[in-house]
C-alpha cells in the first residue's frame, strides 16, 4: 500500500470525490487501482463523512469488493448512506454467514429493513443460520454449496455443475447426498474427469474422514480439521442431514481468532468480541481494569507474608512492595498482549499507531486511577494513615501509566526493527517494570512523606 498516495488523497478528498481538477482526476484513477483491503484500511482511518462521500462514488463492483473488507461497524454505517439498489446489490453478494455477522450489529428496525431487501430464499438461509451460536460450526458454515446425489452419473453431474457454477461455491471436494439430503460421502472434483461418463457417483465416492455437527464449537472444529489435514469439512445435523461446509478461508479465520483469544486469556483478559477500535473505551476499561484490581489485591498477599516472617522488613513501606511491582508487571503484560494481537489482526498499523497510543494512554490513566483508589483503601485499612495511602496510591497510578506506555510502545518499536514483538510479552517488560516500579515507588513515597 502506497501510504504517500493515500495521504495525498486524504488531503485532497473533495477534489478526488468531485474530480474537479487534473489533480483530483489523477488521484481518483490511482485510487481505483488500490487493493480493496487497503481501501478498507484507508476508510477506517478517515472521518465517517469523508468515508461516505468517497465510498458512494466508487463503481458498483468495487463497492462490493471493498464492503466485504470493512469492519462490521463500518458496514452498518455505510449501508445507511446507500440507496436501496446499491444496498441490495451488496447484500446479494454476501454469503449467509457474512450476512449473519453483519446483522448482529443492526437494530431490530434495521434488521427488518435489510432482510426485506433480500430474496425469500436468501432470507430463509440467513434465518436458518441465525438459529446457531455464532461461534459454532452451524454459525460459520457456508450454506451455498454445490452437492451431488449418489445416484447421479458422471455425465449428469458435469452438466449440473456447468449450470450451477456461477451461483454455487464449488470446492475441490464435492459432497454426496441421498434423495433425503443425508450426507453419504464425497468425491474429488477431478474424479468427474477421470471416471467414465455413465459411471454412478455411488460407485467411486469416498467415506468422510470427519463430519462436523452444527452445534460443535468452532475451536474444536478447527482443531479436528487441522488434525485430519482438511481444507474443508461437511457440517451435518444429528439426523445426518447435510447442512453446509466449513471452507478453508473460514478455517484460517477461526485459527487466527482463537489464537488471538488465547493470547488475551494468557494475559488474564476476556477475549475481545469486536475489532479493537470498534470496542468502546469503557468496555475495554471494564474488561481489563476488573482483573487488574483483583490481581492487585492478590499481589498484596506476598507483602503480608513478608511482614509476618521477616522482622527486618517490618517497615510499613516495604509491606506494599510486592503489590506495587506485581501490578506494574501485570499491567505491562496485559497492554503488550493487546498491542501484539492488534498488530497480528491488522487493527494496529503504522497509519493509526498514534491513535492507538493515545487510546492506550487514556485507558491507562483511567485504570491507574481505579487501581490508585483501590490501593488507597487497601493501605489505609492497614496503616490508618492518609499520608501513606496518598503516597502509595499516587506511586501506583504513575507506575500503571508508565506500564501501559511501555506495554504499548515496546511491541511497536520491536516490530519497527523487524523483531518479533512477542518478546515484549515475556520477562523483558516484567524485569524493566520491576526496576522502574521500585524506583518510582521509593522516590514518590520519599518525596510525599518528607513534606
Amino acid at each position: 500500500m502506497d501510504t504517500s498516495l493515500l495521504q495525498e488523497i486524504k488531503d485532497n478528498i473533495d477534489a478526488v470525490v468531485q474530480q474537479s481538477s487534473p489533480l483530483g482526476i489523477s488521484l481518483w484513477n490511482l485510487f481505483l487501482e488500490v487493493h480493496p483491503a487497503d481501501m478498507s484500511d484507508f476508510f477506517a482511518d478517515i472521518s465517517r463523512a469523508n468515508f461516505a462521500k468517497l465510498f458512494n462514488v466508487l463503481p458498483k463492483a468495487l463497492k462490493i469488493e471493498v464492503f466485504k473488507e470493512l469492519s462490521d461497524r463500518l458496514k452498518v454505517y455505510i449501508l445507511s448512506s446507500l440507496d436501496e439498489n446499491d444496498a441490495l446489490a451488496i447484500l446479494h453478494q454476501l454469503q449467509a454467514d457474512e450476512l449473519t455477522d453483519l446483522f448482529d450489529f443492526l437494530s431490530d428496525d434495521e434488521l427488518r429493513k435489510y432482510l426485506n431487501l433480500l430474496s425469500s430464499s436468501a432470507r430463509k438461509r440467513v434465518l436458518t443460520l441465525m438459529k446457531f451460536h455464532p461461534e459454532s460450526a452451524g454459525g460459520i458454515m457456508d450454506l451455498n454449496v454445490f452437492t451431488l446425489m449418489k445416484d447421479f452419473t458422471v455425465e449428469k453431474s458435469i452438466k449440473i455443475l456447468q449450470r450451477l457454477k456461477p451461483n454455487r461455491d464449488i470446492y475441490q471436494r464435492v459432497y454426496v447426498t441421498d434423495h433425503d439430503f443425508r450426507l453419504q460421502g464425497y468425491i474429488e472434483l477431478q474424479d468427474l474427469v477421470l471416471q467414465a461418463p455413465q459411471q454412478r457417483i455411488a460407485d467411486f465416492m469416498k467415506k468422510n474422514e470427519l463430519i462436523v455437527f452444527a452445534e460443535q464449537d468452532q475451536e474444536e472444529v478447527a482443531r479436528q480439521m487441522v488434525h485430519y489435514r482438511l481444507t474443508n469439512a461437511p457440517v451435518s445435523g444429528r439426523d445426518g442431514t447435510f447442512l453446509g461446509v466449513i471452507p478453508a478461508d473460514t478455517l484460517a479465520d477461526v485459527l487466527v481468532e482463537e489464537a488471538g483469544e488465547d493470547v488475551q486469556r494468557i494475559s488474564a483478559m476476556a477475549p475481545l468480541k469486536q475489532a479493537y477500535f470498534d470496542t468502546p473505551i469503557m468496555s475495554l476499561v471494564y474488561q481489563r481494569g476488573g482483573i487488574l484490581v483483583v490481581l492487585l489485591l492478590v499481589g498484596s498477599i506476598s507483602g503480608l507474608i513478608l511482614d509476618a516472617y521477616q522482622a527486618s522488613l517490618a517497615q510499613v513501606l516495604l509491606l506494599f512492595v510486592p503489590m506495587i511491582i506485581s501490578t506494574g508487571g501485570n499491567t505491562s503484560s496485559q497492554t503488550s498482549a493487546v498491542a501484539i494481537q492488534g498488530m497480528a489482526a491488522g487493527d494496529v498499523r503504522p497509519s493509526n499507531m498514534l491513535k492507538f497510543l493515545r487510546r492506550e494512554l487514556l485507558i491507562g490513566a483511567i485504570i491507574g486511577s481505579i487501581l490508585g483508589a483501590t490501593a488507597f483503601v487497601r493501605v489505609f485499612l492497614t496503616t490508618h494513615s492518609y499520608m501513606y495511602g496518598l503516597a502509595i496510591s499516587l506511586a501506583l497510578s504513575i507506575i500503571v501509566l508508565i506500564s501501559v506506555t511501555l506495554g504499548s510502545c515496546v511491541p511497536l518499536a520491536l516490530n519497527r526493527f523487524n523483531i518479533d514483538p512477542a518478546y515484549s510479552a515475556g520477562p523483558f517488560l516484567a524485569t524493566i517494570m520491576d526496576i522502574l516500579g521500585v524506583l518510582i515507588y521509593c522516590s514518590t513515597c520519599g518525596l510525599i512523606l518528607s513534606m
